[in-house]
């Protein structure tokens, strides 16, 4: 049901919105620069290789960020109306998105860490046991969180908002989410750097050319990493920030560079961070192997104490 006020008392609310929308516009401006920006290396990278589940995962988070950013800015827009039926889809959308690609991100990380361990079939079954429980349980309380979600359309003085009410404990379920997220980054990390730190110090028994070899690859990873994991901690911590009631419902200049910084760093992590997880990789696989099939990338590298690169690839 529409709401129709023109009371000035909420003048400030639609000034802090309109605030609101440059920043959502500046988040989506970086997903679009680094895309072109990266334009090159995926159309050689990617698009010139044969496919994988790497490359499906590639093309998915590149490219669903630029509608993603669409429709976050339409939901903003004080010029643009949207019905409640639209409002509550385009929540639905946007939650949606983001449970979906930190699963897909999971995926990427799991086939990164069992190539790292050697391909080892216990660490495998182990990563996608816990990749599962976590990935489930946050499906399960996103769609109860949506559930009592309800969206409205608001008309104040000529100008169109979109505002959601939460019933019960809505934010606390949300936050639970990142909570969970949060756990499997930081066993990500900890299992990266933990074998990354194990084979540096076996490279010591090892010639400088095998020793290089594996060792920039460790780096070429671990760098990807963690950045990646940075941009993780950040988005996280401002986003469970973004649940008090003491920012959610204030209309100050603090909590609007809050939400605007988030919803930068929201979009810089998972569409841009997490596809260069990807083209990171397979962009030094090129350089090491040239002329080869570049979608290989981790896979192509077997991290044993002897070096052996292929020109054959899984990621």
């Amino acid at each position: 049901m529409t709401t129709v006020l023109n009371d000035p008392s909420w003048w400030p609310i639609i000034n802090w919105n309109i605030f609101y929308t440059y920043w959502m516009v500046a988040a989506g401006a970086v997903v679009v620069y680094d895309w072109v920006l990266t334009l090159g290396q995926e159309i050689e990278l990617i698009w010139r290789q044969r496919w994988s589940l790497m490359t499906v995962l590639y093309l998915i988070i590149r490219y669903i960020g630029l509608p993603y950013s669409v429709v976050s800015t339409l939901q903003n827009i004080t010029s643009v109306s949207l019905t409640d039926a639209v409002s509550n889809i385009a929540y639905c959308a946007i939650t949606g998105t983001n449970v979906v690609v930190a699963a897909m991100l999971g995926v990427i990380m799991i086939a990164r860490l069992h190539a790292m361990y050697q391909k080892s079939r216990t660490m495998l079954i182990f990563l996608v046991i816990i990749f599962l429980a976590i990935n489930i349980a946050c499906g399960v309380i996103a769609a109860i969180g949506l559930k009592h979600t309800a969206g409205e359309e608001l008309i104040l003085s000529g100008t169109y908002m979109c505002s959601y009410g939460f019933e019960a404990d809505v934010q606390l379920l949300f936050s639970m989410i990142w909570m969970l997220n949060t756990v499997w980054e930081v066993l990500a990390l900890c299992l990266s750097v933990w074998i990354a730190v194990k084979h540096f110090r076996d490279l010591r028994r090892l010639g400088p050319s095998t020793g290089s070899t594996i060792g920039d690859c460790f780096r070429v990873l671990i760098r990807s990493h963690v950045l990646y994991f940075a941009s993780f901690v950040s988005v996280s911590c401002l986003q469970l920030d973004s649940f008090s009631p003491q920012l959610s419902n204030s209309n100050s200049m603090g909590a609007l560079i809050l939400l605007g910084a988030l919803a930068i760093f929201l979009g810089v992590q998972m569409f841009v961070l997490g596809p260069r997880l990807i083209l990171s990789v397979r962009e030094y696989h090129a350089k090491l192997v040239p002329g080869s099939d570049a979608e290989t990338s981790m896979n192509s590298i077997v991290f044993q104490e002897h070096v052996h690169v292929s020109t054959s690839s899984t990621v």
